[in-house]
């Protein structure tokens, strides 16, 4: 059963750091096709990658930390 959440796990931290990946790179790419909506707005063009990555950086600190308990569990068997 640890085995198995901790494969759960390794595809969710794939999964999360793909979206990220393919975030990034949408917004890089909406800011240069279109970089005076971006102009008009009080933030910086890059403000939502930067919540996202914050936002990843907790999920994973999480996600790793359960796989280090996971790992803990499974090699006192």
């Amino acid at each position: 059963m640890l085995k198995r959440i901790s494969q759960i796990l390794n595809i969710f931290i794939i999964s999360a750091c793909g979206v990220f990946l393919g975030h990034t790179i949408y917004i890089y790419h909406d800011f240069l096709t279109r970089p005076g909506l971006y102009a008009m707005q009080s933030a910086p063009w890059y403000t939502s990658i930067l919540v996202y990555g914050i936002c990843l950086l907790g999920l994973l600190g999480v996600s790793l930390i359960l796989k280090a308990v996971i790992h803990k569990k499974l090699s006192k068997r």
